[in-house]
């Protein structure tokens, strides 16, 4: 994941990680080296894991972009995904909204599948399933208005953001472009649907 960042084609990002918690002496070993390497990536250890919508708003907390894009850490982005993002921010200011197309990614990162070409905005289809998800970019701004990632939606932590997002948003744009490869895993939702218990039923209470 933090790989596919530095890879990518446009260089005005930032990668804000935040550690729930780990237990893994390696993992806080391989966030330092890279944090050392490039001053553009910062990490946050919290030394106790808050669940996944506060360590993500732990890490919304460093960023300092005018643009949020949400990575997880097993997934990758393509090379040109920021460039796109920045394009379509630069073609229409008023774009405070960015979703793009995606497909999954195998857990050995060595195929790719199941690509996933998205309509242009359809609320009543968002309503349905968060066909949106990855990957998404937002306005600061805009993040701050709604609040962030709120605590008892675990499992549809993204799902009921982009709800209230889009429901305020001023001008969202679909790039019909596969920017996200979402790595597939036996305990992963993108594998298995319903290998988060409880996910559809916060799915639920989210729309």
């Amino acid at each position: 994941a933090i790989d596919s960042v530095l890879l990518q084609t446009y260089a005005n990002w930032e990668l804000c990680i935040a550690d729930g918690g780990s237990t893994s002496p390696q993992v806080k070993e391989i966030l330092e080296n890279y944090t050392r390497n490039d001053a553009r990536i910062k990490v946050n250890f919290l030394g106790r894991n808050k669940g996944i919508a506060e360590n993500s708003n732990e890490a919304l907390a460093m960023a300092g972009g005018e643009f949020v894009a949400f990575l997880d850490h097993d997934d990758t982005l393509a090379p040109f995904a920021l460039f796109e993002i920045a394009k379509a921010v630069n073609k229409d200011h008023n774009v405070d909204f960015i979703y793009s197309d995606e497909d999954k990614l195998s857990e050995n990162g060595q195929n790719r599948f199941n690509l996933n070409f998205k309509s242009s905005w359809n609320p009543d289809l968002l309503r349905s399933n968060n066909y949106l998800t990855h990957l998404t970019a937002i306005t600061r701004t805009l993040i701050d208005k709604t609040g962030g990632f709120r605590a008892g939606f675990e499992g549809a932590q993204d799902y009921d953001l982009i709800l209230r997002a889009t429901e305020q948003a001023n001008r969202i744009h679909h790039i019909p472009a596969i920017l996200y490869h979402w790595r597939t895993h036996e305990k992963s939702t993108a594998d298995n649907p319903e290998a988060k218990a409880g996910a559809y039923e916060a799915g639920r209470r989210a729309v």
